[in-house]
């Protein structure tokens, strides 16, 4: 009996020592566990912080694309403390890793159409083909655009309706962007028959030109005989204005130049000139620019 008593009084103080031992260790452990996570969530965050200032002091970078790489920062260094310190307690961070790379790769396999879009939506920011604001037009889309996000950007059409288009359709497609230089080229057509004074119908589409402040000096304004039919001349009067107002000069130019030839059943305007449509900011814009040959 005394002998069980012994044997039961070492195990006891054995298994103190052990106890003791161990709690020693991780108490360790758990101190550098709780100073790794206090200095890698201060160091993510003055990272982040640090990175979003620099970001938006370069030119060209949008606030969105900023803050996108920022949150990007700084989860890839948090998660890169949490694995520091599944470290410390002897957790096999390699196999973590390789799970976290495994889980990514199948992630980023279910989620192609959206990583697309985020991928075009990173390259929209940066080589910024359009602007809010401005109106553009694509194969598929037409608008003017409301807001540039990383998946999706927001137009209003010209007839007032909400277009959503994902980024990668605009990516991957030609761009024209109405509204982005400052001047826009414009021009109008009058057929004249062969017996009719060609230098006095010339002369007036000149002189209308002239008499609009808004069409710019520079580049002049020209006309010229565009081609020969089988019973009329056409007659092409070209000019240039500012953007903001290339939509109404257009049309007030074609109520002048039918004015003008109304005592002439001869001479009147091309009916291919066609009205393009008012944007949602009111601005003056066109769907789509005259064709004209250079």
């Amino acid at each position: 009996m005394e002998q069980q008593a012994a044997d039961v009084l070492l195990a006891t103080q054995t298994a103190l020592s052990q106890a003791s031992a161990l709690a020693v260790q991780y108490s360790f452990s758990v101190l550098g566990a709780v100073i790794l996570l206090v200095l890698g969530w201060a160091l993510a965050g003055f990272t982040s912080r640090w990175a979003y200032e620099g970001l938006s002091r370069v030119h060209g970078i949008d606030e969105t694309l900023a803050r996108f790489f920022t949150n990007v920062l700084r989860y890839a260094l948090l998660i890169l403390v949490f694995i520091t310190v599944l470290g410390q307690f002897g957790v096999q961070t390699a196999s973590i890793i390789a799970t976290l790379g495994a889980a990514g790769l199948a992630i980023g396999l279910a989620l192609q159409g959206t990583l697309q879009n985020i991928a075009a939506g990173i390259m929209l920011l940066i080589l910024r083909p359009f602007r809010v604001g401005e109106y553009i037009e694509t194969s598929s889309v037409a608008g003017t655009v409301r807001e540039i996000g990383l998946f999706a950007t927001e137009l209003k059409t010209g007839d007032g309706l909400y277009r959503l288009a994902p980024n990668s359709t605009l990516w991957n497609t030609p761009i024209t962007n109405f509204s982005r230089e400052p001047t826009r080229r414009n021009e109008l057509k009058i057929s004249v028959a062969y017996e009719d004074d060609i230098d006095l119908a010339m002369e007036r589409l000149m002189g209308l030109a002239k008499a609009d402040s808004r069409v710019l000096t520079s580049p002049a304004p020209s006309v010229f005989i565009d081609s020969l039919g089988d019973g009329t001349i056409s007659v092409a009067l070209r000019y240039w204005a500012k953007t903001g107002d290339w939509w109404l000069v257009s049309r007030d130019m074609v109520k002048r130049v039918k004015l003008a030839f109304d005592d002439n059943p001869d001479a009147a305007p091309d009916a291919s000139d066609t009205a393009p449509a008012k944007t949602s900011n009111g601005k003056a814009t066109a769907e789509k620019p005259t064709p004209t040959r250079q």
